[in-house]
């Protein structure tokens, strides 16, 4: 059963066209789901809220200087395809990077971006081989800890660039272990969709 955008929280202040898209992406999850497993199916009947959703807070990371988004282990398009949707209406001219290294779920990730009409690059390939992108925000979600993820975004933000993460009930303690090999300024944004969860921000990130 297909799920529906049942509620639009004010703070998704979008137009009807990308309601639609983000209505199209979830059809495509539910239908390519059986193959190669892109959520768990338990996860299908709340597909708009802990995925589309929990996703989209995300973009709020954005600005209009922000060129290139990074997206480390896209996986199902959460985040990544959930914020090419948006940056079409809102941020046409940004140029966001997809990276997953599982080839069926590239493959997806490719089609998905066609058919939504959007303008992303997927790289087939794994974290540490891809070329570093100087990006202006690199995000991961429900990918590695905090101290791993450190490690990654560190070789492919740029100077300014800000590292956007979203955690559940043990974020605490994944900052405290990342602190102890990385130096970064950290804001954390209360989660729109999970209260028991919070989206981190990190800015200067540098190894200790």
């Amino acid at each position: 059963m297909t799920s529906t955008i049942s509620t639009c929280p004010d703070w998704l202040d979008v137009s009807r066209e990308t309601l639609d898209r983000l209505q199209s992406f979830v059809a495509l999850v539910e239908k390519w789901n059986p193959a190669i497993n892109l959520i768990s199916k338990s996860g299908i009947p709340l597909l708009w809220q802990r995925h589309i959703l929990d996703s989209a807070q995300l973009f709020d990371c954005a600005s209009k200087s922000t060129k290139t988004w990074c997206d480390l282990g896209s996986g199902g398009g959460f985040p990544g395809i959930v914020i090419a949707i948006l940056a079409h209406e809102k941020l046409p001219e940004l140029r966001i990077t997809l990276v997953e290294s599982d080839r069926r779920k590239s493959v997806f990730l490719t089609e998905a971006a066609r058919q939504l009409g959007l303008n992303i690059a997927v790289a087939t390939c794994r974290i540490e081989d891809l070329t570093p992108q100087a990006a202006d925000i690199v995000s991961a979600r429900a990918l590695a800890s905090l101290d791993t993820l450190c490690g990654y975004a560190a070789r492919h933000l740029n100077e300014l660039g800000a590292a956007v993460f979203p955690k559940g009930v043990a974020a605490a303690d994944e900052i405290r272990d990342a602190k102890k090999s990385w130096v970064f300024d950290l804001t954390e944004m209360r989660s729109r969709t999970d209260a028991d969860a919070a989206v981190l921000v990190l800015k200067g990130l540098r190894h200790v």
